[in-house]
């Protein structure tokens, strides 16, 4: 009727069989093992970038003084001598005499010298902050509506 297949033929088969599969199953490891390795490297340059980002301090330094400027206000090779103190002396005296004679500042004196800070000063404007994420505000919304509804309750 049919083929007659012998012991040696079945164990053949099955002998290639398990040998197709375990050559499968190292092909799956190493795929494995390689993709997790690429997605150890993207990680490791994320926390990099990360970082990199943190350390990013350009908005601080528009609030700076240029540098230049301080350079040519005060130049390096400037000697002290009792004839430079002595003018120096001098036009501070004189100017502690002018204040001190200013009708503003005999009538506030700490209102004077804010108003004399302010015009003198350099205005730095502060970074704004980001907007808080959208779910917070949907709980501070909720709760506000909550709030709202039992006190419209309570006032009926």
């Amino acid at each position: 009727m049919g083929k007659t297949s012998s012991r040696k033929d079945k164990t053949k088969h099955a002998d290639q069989k398990f040998e197709k599969k375990l050559e499968f199953y190292s092909k799956v490891r190493e795929t494995v093992a390689l993709g997790a390795q690429k997605a150890i490297k993207k990680k490791r340059i994320r926390t990099r970038q990360k970082k990199l980002k943190a350390y990013n301090l350009s908005s601080l330094a528009e609030c700076l003084p240029d540098l230049e400027s301080s350079k040519r206000e005060t130049p390096a090779d400037f000697k002290v001598t009792t004839k430079s103190k002595q003018k120096l002396v001098m036009k501070e005296t004189n100017q502690l005499k002018t204040v001190l004679n200013n009708p503003a500042f005999q009538a506030d004196p700490l209102a004077a010298l804010h108003q004399h800070l302010q015009n003198t000063q350099p205005v730095c404007e502060k970074p704004t902050r980001k907007s808080v994420t959208g779910k917070k505000k949907n709980k501070k919304k909720k709760k506000g509506s909550k709030a709202s509804t039992g006190s419209q309750s309570m006032e009926e």
